[in-house]
């Protein structure tokens, strides 16, 4: 990449971000090698009894009613169903009392949607689509007369919503939408033209968040004027211009879904109909985004808890060669992981979700990487399920095959993985580079630098001679501390090696840039298993059977974690990366003469 492209979406990503990137939060602390228990919230282990309740309910209405094999089959949620969770709750649980819904907060939001994850991924994703990414950015964004003129339907589950970002030419990379809003010349709204695809509840929805660029009037500090920046409308199926160009995209998984492209033609979109402000578009984005990935840690969860159940019994009597299937090592190799995974995934979907609750005003980095972490994790689970019971898994009448297709889009939609590991790295790394810059610029002044550089040499000797201490309520846990403080240390000087290494070129590293998030992600993930157990310890009887194997569980992910950790850090120096660079430009070359 040029350099003057660098510096392009540098100063792209800083005026979207905006204020966030001054704002520190847990996980960008790791990689400075801190460790900032003070913004890690209380674990989560209480439910109220209302929300119990509704959980409960929930739970029993899916056991009753929805089957998830006629939805994949036929590839409709049934408008019953649709109609049952709006009058159960569910599809207004965030939103305001004066609307008609619940107004729960983020952590009673995700046990609904772990319950709708274990049952039927098609109904999850529907829920998860209209309610945390569409009526979210009406309650953060809307003013008071959008709010009550569209939330009260979309609670009941009378009218759908939708969310349209993704077109031909934005996928992962968002800033690129090219639906085109233009001004009328009466200045009484745009005229939108465009067209949008693989969009969730599109055809069926009676109210669209739709993102589209507006012209900007604004001048950059050389006086240029910028093209134009992408604002977010509220769109209605009824304007004329809307299209539906296919209702039902026919699909791998998650059938039951109305995956749709839509296209406008000259549609007029009332002034009154923007939604947040006038070039705000990516920022709405991205706010209702950090929600909806939440989320989807509780969907994973959920099936991840269902896989494990299933494997487990299947394994303790299945037998082969006159043995049942848990004696064999591979095959307790997979359960050990499948559980461990499962425990820390919903560790970190609850954790993520209380930081939400608390009021931290920055979450961006926790919600990313909660969602690689769980949809990387489920995947892996589901291929283990499938592997442990054979051929049988492979079949229709089991639940497995279609686990396996519905979870493949989690990898991608709502900010694909491997977009989401570097965007991470880079992320919790600008502040670390910035200091380091400072500090350089520091040494050539030395006499008029000296306070500086003095806190910056007290930092670093105090990381070289004590890492992070990582203070927990039982003494059990100490030494997991211990060995996670030392981690954090490790990882913060790893940080601080690869940018004085590849300095600004850190940006195109991507090798490099995966093992620091793969690394960062365990990280964070142990702290969210082992603030959990310290909170059951607190709470509970360390003699319990049940809490023996919590602790079991958590001690094991975090022992395995670490191994894991200590060989993405070994890769930052001992890789081959540069073999793998030059035989992919060898096989790009053959295959273009």
């Amino acid at each position: 990449m040029s350099i003057n492209r660098r510096d392009e979406q540098r100063a792209q990503a800083e005026e979207i971000l905006g204020d966030r990137l001054d704002q520190v939060s847990f996980a960008k602390g790791l990689f400075g090698g801190r460790y900032l228990s003070e913004q890690l919230a209380n674990y989560p282990l209480e439910v109220g009894e209302s929300v119990q309740r509704l959980t409960d309910d929930l739970r029993a209405y899916c056991l009753a009613e929805i089957d998830p094999a006629t939805i994949d089959r036929q590839e409709e949620i049934p408008l019953s169903i649709v109609r049952e969770l709006g009058r159960l709750g569910v599809l207004g649980a965030c939103l305001p009392k004066s609307a008609g819904g619940m107004e729960l907060g983020q952590t009673d939001y995700c046990r609904l949607l772990e319950v709708l994850g274990g049952h039927c991924g098609a109904t999850a994703l529907f829920v998860n689509a209209h309610h945390s990414i569409g009526p979210r950015a009406l309650v953060l964004f809307g003013t008071s007369e959008q709010r009550q003129k569209y939330l009260p339907k979309l609670v009941s589950g009378e009218w759908i919503s939708a969310f349209a970002l993704t077109e031909p030419e934005a996928g992962s990379d968002a800033a690129n939408v090219q639906s085109m809003a233009t001004p009328t010349d009466d200045g009484s709204g745009f005229l939108l033209n465009g067209e949008k695809r693989w969009i969730t509840n599109g055809g069926i929805a009676q109210v669209l968040t739709v993102m589209a660029r507006t012209p900007d009037l604004s001048k950059r500090q050389d006086g240029t004027r910028q093209a134009s920046r992408i604002t977010a409308f509220i769109v209605t199926p009824d304007m004329p211009g809307f299209e539906v160009v296919e209702s039902r995209m026919s699909k791998c998984g998650v059938r039951g879904t109305a995956t749709s492209r839509l296209a406008f033609h000259d549609m007029f979109v009332p002034f009154d109909h923007v939604l947040g402000e006038l070039g705000g578009g990516l920022k709405v984005a991205l706010t209702v985004l950090d929600f909806g990935r939440t989320t989807f840690g509780a969907s994973c969860t959920g099936a991840a808890k269902f896989c494990v159940d299933r494997a487990v019994r299947h394994a303790q009597t299945r037998v082969q060669f006159d043995q049942p299937l848990c004696e064999f090592e591979l095959v307790q190799q997979k359960l050990a992981y499948m559980q461990a995974g499962a425990f820390a995934m919903e560790s970190c979907t609850y954790q993520t979700a209380a930081q939400i609750d608390a009021g931290e005003s920055d979450f961006m980095l926790e919600t990313a990487m909660l969602k690689v972490y769980s949809t990387d994790v489920l995947w892996q689970i589901i291929n283990d399920t499938i592997q442990i019971f054979g051929g049988k898994a492979y079949f229709t009448d089991e639940p497995y095959e279609r686990m396996m297709r519905d979870a493949r889009i989690n990898m991608i939609g709502e900010g694909a993985n491997d977009v989401l590991c570097v965007f991470s790295s880079l992320m919790g790394m600008r502040d670390v580079g910035l200091e380091l810059e400072a500090i350089l610029h520091a040494i050539q002044s030395p006499l008029g630098n000296l306070g500086r550089l003095g806190r910056f040499a007290g930092h670093k000797l105090g990381s070289l001679l004590v890492p992070p201490q990582i203070d927990v309520r039982n003494a059990m846990l100490e030494p997991e501390a211990a060995r996670l403080g030392r981690l954090v240390a490790k990882f913060g000087a790893n940080v601080e090696w690869l940018l004085r290494t590849y300095r600004e070129e850190i940006v195109d590293r991507q090798h490099q840039l995966a093992r620091v998030a793969h690394a960062v992600m365990e990280i964070y993930v142990s702290a969210c298993v082992l603030n959990r157990l310290d909170t059951t310890l607190l709470h509970a009887d360390a003699d319990d059977p049940s809490v023996k194997f919590e602790l079991e569980t958590g001690g094991f992910y975090l022992q395995t974690a670490e191994r894991r950790i200590h060989e993405n850090l070994r890769a930052l120096r001992n890789n081959d990366d540069e073999a793998t660079t030059r035989f992919v430009n060898a096989l790009l070359a053959q295959r273009r003469s």
